[in-house]
């Protein structure tokens, strides 16, 4: 709901502050008094284009600072505002504000921060509703027929979106798996050589570390063999320096009772003895650890080379050949098991696709019959408002598979026939202005607190007509305001005026070369001589005078 509104050097205004309360209010005042600048800078606030005409002579730039009443959560809007990271306290009003500068350029805020004009004019679409002579937003746009029709129906199209999402799920699984599988098949043939090849091969991890581990051993054996060989000739035969070690113990070992330094002697030599033997032991596995073995070289490198080789060939680790070869064999595994594995996908898709029709066909149902509810509800509001040979028509038409999607399988459109014969056609096809605001009232009451903006304004909705028909507009805008909306009506009708429960007077007014528009609430006696003079005209007499009051006693 709007709840204030200040305007800065906008045309003729210089300087303007309202505030509104809910419910109707009317804006009169006489031809050219500056009402639709009034509205041109709303629109301004709202994300209407920056025209740089509309700048106060004289000034350098404009301002325009409309006040919303936070919206409630789970909105839409709120929703809006969220994601584009603009959070408001609560009770904190939403703030609208745009300036624009006389040599071009603007700049729009929501509340203090900047943003663009693009997303002002988006969540101005959730805030007001502009209908006029030449609008064409609102309910003009049938791109939100749908929406309104379901909120008229109370119909939640969360099951089918939610039916939808499902199929689409279901749907991208399928293709998937077919395009994997399609994929494996035009690779058949070299998966099944890579798989034997692999497979015949054997790679096993860590055998690349192994294999070149027992490889360099081998390589230092055949180079350290010579050498090995001639030390352990040291301890081979009678003469070897441990036989010699042995023999000299044995005699040693009959002398060492006649001398403690013999038997000394003997301990370092059982010792020297053992340690001689040690070395031995340790020569003789030495020996047959880096044993040479031309063969078993041959065989190691062998075996190396074609791992390695492998890995190069595909590009990967040799440790990593064995992972590979169950990566490849699955791949050949889902081709021959890929025909199991699609059915199955299939009968989702199928499952999903039936549960979706099935939803969306209930929604069509019960779009169709409040399609018909709310033709009946707008064609009774028409006769009153002197368009009783116009027709209303809600189109549910069936879309081609193709454009179902998570609203459902229908397009909607409002559609009329302004004279007997004529085909329907959209709304905004109608021709006459005055015509066209009152169709869109008659809707508007209909559809009552169903969807749309909390504010609503309508421009001179009364133009061409009078009396009983000006009056049951008067009446209609009334009831509209009463289901919970704010209503703003730029009125010339004494009768529509007098429905309004707020009233404001627009007056322009000169001093030398100097013209302002001024707006301003009225009381009590103020609404009373305002709707005399749109009563009488010039001179204000007090016929005009009396009507005026007759017409606030039958409203109040």
């Amino acid at each position: 709901m709007l709840t204030a509104l200040s305007i800065a050097n906008i045309v003729l205004i210089e300087r303007l502050d309202l505030d509104f309360e809910r419910g109707l209010g009317v804006l009169t005042g006489e031809t050219g008094a500056g009402k639709s600048i009034l509205l041109d800078a709303l629109g301004l606030a709202l994300g209407a284009r920056a025209d740089s005409a509309l700048v106060r002579q004289g000034s350098g730039q404009a301002q325009v600072t409309a006040s919303f009443a936070a919206p409630a959560s789970g909105t839409p809007l709120a929703a809006l505002l969220a994601n584009n990271d603009i959070v408001l306290e609560p009770g904190e009003p939403l703030l609208v504000r745009r300036s624009l500068k006389a040599d071009g350029g603007s700049r729009a805020f929501l509340n203090d921060q900047p943003c663009s004009a693009a997303l002002l004019r988006e969540i101005g679409g959730y805030l007001v509703e502009i209908h006029g002579q030449h609008d064409d937003r609102g309910l003009l746009a049938p791109a939100g027929h749908r929406a309104l029709l379901d909120a008229y129906a109370r119909a939640d199209t969360r099951g089918v979106g939610a039916a939808h999402a499902a199929w689409r799920a279901a749907e991208e699984k399928l293709h998937a798996a077919q395009a994997a599988i399609a994929e494996a098949e035009r690779d058949r043939e070299w998966l099944e050589h890579c798989v034997a090849e692999l497979r015949a091969l054997a790679p096993q991890p860590g055998e690349d570390a192994e294999l070149s581990a027992a490889r360099a051993a081998m390589q230092k054996g055949e180079r350290l063999a010579g050498d090995l060989g001639a030390i352990m000739e040291a301890f081979e035969g009678s003469d070897s320096g441990p036989a010699q070690l042995r023999g000299a113990a044995r005699r040693l070992d009959r002398l060492a009772g006649d001398h403690s330094l013999l038997a000394e002697a003997l301990a370092a030599l059982d010792r020297a003895i053992i340690e001689a033997e040690e070395a031995e032991t340790k020569l003789h596995e030495a020996a047959r650890a880096m044993e040479y073995d031309p063969e078993r070289l041959e065989a190691t490198e062998t075996r190396l080379f074609e791992l390695r080789a492998m890995a190069r060939k595909h590009n990967v680790q040799p440790d990593e050949l064995a992972e590979l070869t169950g990566t490849l064999a699955a791949r050949l595994d889902a081709i021959e098991g890929g025909s199991a594995g699609l059915a199955k996908l299939e009968s989702a898709v199928a499952e999903s696709a039936a549960a979706y029709t099935h939803a969306a066909t209930a929604l069509s149902d019960q779009r169709s019959k409040a399609a018909g509810r709310l033709d009946a509800a707008v064609a009774g509001e028409l006769v009153p408002l002197k368009l009783d040979a116009a027709r209303f028509q809600t189109l549910v038409e069936r879309l081609p598979a193709e454009r179902w999607g998570p609203e459902g399988m229908d397009r909607v459109e409002f559609l009329i026939s302004t004279n007997p014969g004529a085909p329907f056609a959209p709304l905004a096809k109608i021709a006459s202005g005055g015509e066209l605001s009152r169709f869109i009232l008659a809707l508007k009451v209909a559809l009552a607190e169903e969807g749309g903006a909390d504010t609503i304004i309508f421009d001179e909705i009364d133009r061409g007509v009078g009396g009983a028909v000006a009056s049951a507009i008067g009446e209609r805008l009334a009831r509209l305001a009463g289901a919970g909306k704010q209503l703003l009506a730029v009125t010339h009708s004494p009768q529509v005026a007098a429905k309004g429960a707020a009233h404001f007077i627009i007056a322009k007014s000169s001093e030398g070369t100097v013209t302002r528009t001024s707006v301003h609430a009225l009381d009590a006696a103020g609404r009373r001589e305002e709707i005399a003079r749109m009563l009488s005209g010039a001179e204000v007499t007090a016929e005009a005078r009396a009507q005026a009051e007759r017409l606030l006693e039958v409203v109040a």
